[in-house]
C-alpha cells in the first residue's frame, strides 16, 4: 500500500483498506512467514525446539502471554522481537493520543475529527517498530500511570467541568492502544495494581475514575516475570494469572555447545580486539562449563539462576585479559590461555548469588571454585579419566609428565609471560606435546599450546601434579611437595 498518497479519511477507504486487530495481525504475518518456510525468531539461540514453537502456538491462539523464567533467559529479546509481525505501516488519526484507528476511532477526540471533517480528517502512518511500549514493573507504580486519571490542569487550562472525559489524562496502557506492551517483572506490581488489569485483559475495557465510558483497547500485552520473585518479593495474583492465554517457560542453554553459540554472538568485542586475540575452540568450551558448573553448585542459590551474562562476560574478560597482557609485552596478536581464566572471577563474582555457605566461603573463592570444577569435568570429555584408569589399573599415560615432575621439576605459568616464555615452559615438559596430539587431534600450533596448558591444569585438577597459586600465575610441582611445602607453610603462620 503506498502510504505516502493516503492522507486523509477518504483517500484510506478508496484504497480499500480493512481494520485488523493487532492480534489479528500478529497472527496473520505469523501464518504468512510459516507459510514461507521463513525464521520467525532470530538470534533466540537453543528455543528453536522449545520456547519458539511455544510463542507461536500463543499467538495462533490470538493469546496474551507471559515468558516466566529465571533472569538472563532472553524474555525481553524476545518480547522486542514481536514487533516483527505487525503490518509495516498502519493509519492513524492524526494529533490522536490513543492511536485511534480512522476506520474504528474509539477516543472522543478522534469521533469530533471524523464527525467533523469526514473525509476531509487527516491521518498519519505509524511504523511498526513504533509500535512497542515497554514498562519495567516496580512498587511504586500506580494504577494513573498504567490506566489514566482527571488531570486538574488540563480542566482549568481549558475550562471544562470535570464530568468532561476531555480532561482525562490517559496513562500508558491506552497510549498504546493498536501496540505490543510489556510489562517487565510483573511480580514486582503492587497487587492491588494488577487488579486493574483485569478488566482490560478479560473484556478489552477500560474504565477511569467516575467516568461512566469504557474505552475499548486493541492491545497485545507480553508479561515476563522470574519465578523467584513469587516469594522474594511478590506474585501474581491469581484471578490475573487466570486471565493471560499463554504462559510459556523459558529456560538455560542445554548443551555446552548451544551456550557457546549465545555467547560469541552476545559478546561486546572490538574489531581490534577480534582480530588480535584469539580464543580456541577449547578454552571456549571451558568458559561455557563455569557457567553450567555455577546453576549446580550447592553454594549458588539456584532459585535465583545464573544468567547467561555471566559466560557472556567471562569471555569478554578473557579476551581483555589476553589483550593488556598483549599490549604490555609489544605484541601484536596473542592466544587467550588457560591461565587467563584467572582474569575472569571479576565477571562470576558479580553473576553469582550465594547461599549461606557460599557467602562464609566468600565470592573469589566460590568463583575459583567453580573454575577448578569446569577444568576438572572438561578434562575428561577429551582426556582419559584418571580416576577411572586408577580403578581398573590401566598403566597411565601421565605417567612420564608425572614422573618429570616427581624429579622436582617445576612450571610457572605467569600470567603476563611473553609468547616466548610460555612456549618454552609448556615444550620443556616431556611428553606433554605428544600426549595433547594423541587425544586432540588436528590441531593448529597455537591451538595445541593452550590444550598443552590445559593438560598441566587438568592433572593437577585431579591431583596428579601439584598446583599452588602465584601473585601473577601459577606453578606446577611434584604432588607430594606441594603438600609439604603447603604443611610448612602453616607451621611458620
Amino acid at each position: 500500500m503506498n502510504t505516502e498518497r493516503i492522507k486523509t479519511v477518504g483517500d484510506l477507504k478508496k484504497s480499500g483498506y480493512k481494520s485488523k486487530t493487532i492480534k489479528e495481525e500478529l497472527r496473520l504475518n505469523l501464518i504468512e512467514k510459516l507459510r514461507k518456510k521463513e525464521p520467525t525468531f532470530t538470534g533466540i539461540i537453543g528455543f528453536e525446539d522449545t520456547v519458539i514453537p511455544e510463542i507461536e502456538r500463543a499467538l495462533l491462539s490470538r493469546h496474551n502471554m507471559n515468558l516466566l523464567g529465571l533472569r538472563g533467559q532472553a524474555k525481553t529479546r524476545i518480547a522486542r522481537q514481536l514487533t516483527e509481525f505487525l503490518d509495516e505501516y498502519i493509519p492513524v488519526v492524526e494529533g490522536s493520543e490513543l492511536n485511534d484507528d480512522p476506520l474504528n476511532p474509539i477516543s472522543d477526540f478522534a469521533k469530533k475529527q471524523i464527525a467533523d471533517l469526514h473525509d476531509n480528517t487527516p491521518l498519519t502512518w505509524m511504523h511498526r517498530s513504533e509500535r512497542y511500549v515497554e514498562k519495567l514493573a516496580t512498587p511504586d507504580v500506580s494504577i494513573a500511570d498504567l490506566i489514566g486519571d482527571v488531570d486538574p490542569i488540563k480542566a482549568a487550562n481549558l475550562k471544562l467541568n470535570y464530568a468532561d472525559e476531555r480532561v482525562i489524562h490517559y496513562g500508558i496502557i491506552p497510549r498504546s492502544n493498536r501496540c505490543i506492551f510489556v510489562i517487565n517483572e510483573l511480580p514486582d506490581l503492587q497487587a492491588r495494581i494488577q487488579v486493574a488489569l483485569f478488566n482490560i485483559l478479560q473484556e478489552g475495557d477500560i474504565q477511569i475514575r467516575g467516568f461512566k465510558i469504557r474505552i475499548p483497547l486493541d492491545i497485545e500485552f507480553v508479561f515476563t516475570a522470574n519465578p523467584e520473585d513469587y516469594t522474594n518479593r511478590g506474585s501474581i495474583v491469581t484471578p490475573l494469572k487466570d486471565r493471560i492465554g499463554s504462559q510459556i517457560l523459558t529456560h538455560y542453554p542445554k548443551s555446552i555447545a548451544v551456550s557457546k553459540k549465545i555467547t560469541i554472538q552476545e559478546a561486546r568485542l572490538s574489531e581490534e580486539q577480534l582480530k588480535s586475540v584469539v580464543v580456541t575452540d577449547l578454552l571456549s568450551g571451558l568458559l561455557e562449563r563455569i557457567g553450567f558448573e555455577a546453576r549446580e553448585s550447592e553454594f549458588v542459590d539456584s532459585k535465583s539462576g545464573v544468567s547467561a551474562r555471566l559466560s557472556i562476560s567471562a569471555y569478554e574478560n578473557l579476551v581483555s585479559t589476553a589483550e593488556r597482557r598483549m599490549l604490555i609485552n609489544g605484541e601484536k596478536k596473542t592466544v587467550a590461555r588457560i591461565s587467563d581464566l584467572q582474569g575472569v572471577i571479576p565477571a562470576v563474582n558479580g553473576k553469582i548469588e550465594l547461599v549461606y555457605e557460599g557467602e562464609q566461603e566468600g565470592s573469589g573463592s566460590v568463583a575459583r571454585s567453580l573454575i577448578s570444577k569446569a577444568i576438572r569435568n572438561e578434562f575428561i570429555q577429551h582426556f582419559p579419566d584418571p580416576g577411572k584408569l586408577k580403578k581398573k589399573k590401566e598403566p597411565s599415560p601421565y605417567q612420564p609428565i608425572v614422573n618429570w615432575f616427581a624429579e622436582g621439576n617445576v612450571v610457572d605459568r605467569l600470567l603476563m609471560d611473553t609468547e616466548k616464555l610460555y612456549l618454552k615452559g609448556l615444550e620443556a615438559i616431556p611428553g606433554l606435546e605428544a600426549l595433547t596430539s594423541t587425544y586432540l587431534k588436528g590441531l593448529e600450533k597455537s591451538e595445541l599450546h593452550v590444550a598443552m596448558e590445559f593438560v598441566l591444569f587438568g592433572l593437577a585438577e585431579h591431583s596428579l601434579i601439584g598446583k599452588s597459586d602465584l601473585v601473577q600465575g601459577t606453578q606446577f610441582k611434584d604432588l607430594m611437595g606441594s603438600i609439604f611445602s603447603e604443611k610448612d607453610f602453616l607451621k611458620e603462620e
